[in-house]
């Protein structure tokens, strides 16, 4: 089966290059793609930057995918990963004893697969997930954050043979007039959305990390699906 991505970049690139990158990007070393050629350009362009939304078909035979947004997985095993890769504020020996407990408890195995799907955190997105490691919003309200302002998903390609089976089929033009201010848009549809609504939205019996703490909960209890 052959699967088409696109990758927002400021150049056009033919030839991802395996083992090459940023090491602090969410789900660590390796090439970030989205199924949405919109939400490429958009990744695509800076502030005063026009960008390029390159597109890509993959041979997806016998490659290993982990689904971070599958039923099997909760939004504490997609943290959990960005936990381990991302440089988080854990100021405080909530954040701190958070940041352990995940990392023991909820950390999947994914540097064993040659894909990974999950969200992609953007700058507001990380901040409600820091948001949650310190104690400020529920598991719910995290879960709500993470819908909110429309956030893409991406496909991001950890593996040689991943790497190896990627072909470039082209590119469009990104023109950051269009496309950063959509960009900006959605961040800051997110972010009213959040303090105007789900941050000061508390409800009875809402689950909080200090909870899942105390009761050491695992990933199969059911508070958390």
């Amino acid at each position: 089966m052959q699967k088409t991505l696109y990758h927002g970049s400021a150049t056009i690139i033919q030839r991802p290059i395996f083992g090459y990158g940023k090491t602090y990007n969410d789900y660590g070393l390796g090439f970030y793609c989205t199924e949405t050629l919109d939400m490429a350009k958009e990744w695509g362009v800076g502030r005063d930057r026009d960008g390029y939304a390159n597109a890509y078909s993959l041979d997806m035979t016998n490659l290993s995918i982990l689904d971070l947004n599958a039923n099997s997985f909760t939004i504490l095993h997609w943290l959990t990963v960005l936990l381990e890769n991302r440089e988080f504020d854990v100021s405080s020996a909530l954040a701190y004893d958070a940041k352990e407990y995940l990392l023991n408890t909820f950390r999947p195995a994914y540097d064993t697969f040659d894909i990974i799907v999950g969200y992609r955190a953007d700058d507001s997105y990380f901040s409600f997930a820091q948001d949650f490691i310190n104690g400020t919003i529920s598991f719910r309200q995290l879960n709500r954050a993470m819908h909110l302002g429309k956030l893409g998903q991406q496909v991001v390609l950890k593996s040689k043979q991943a790497f190896d089976q990627l072909v470039f089929t082209g590119y469009e033009t990104a023109s950051s007039e269009e496309w950063y201010a959509k960009k900006m848009l959605r961040d800051r549809t997110a972010r009213r959305e959040y303090f105007d609504v789900e941050r000061n939205r508390r409800q009875r019996g809402d689950l909080y990390i200090t909870k899942i703490l105390d009761e050491e909960m695992k990933p199969d209890d059911p508070r958390l699906r």
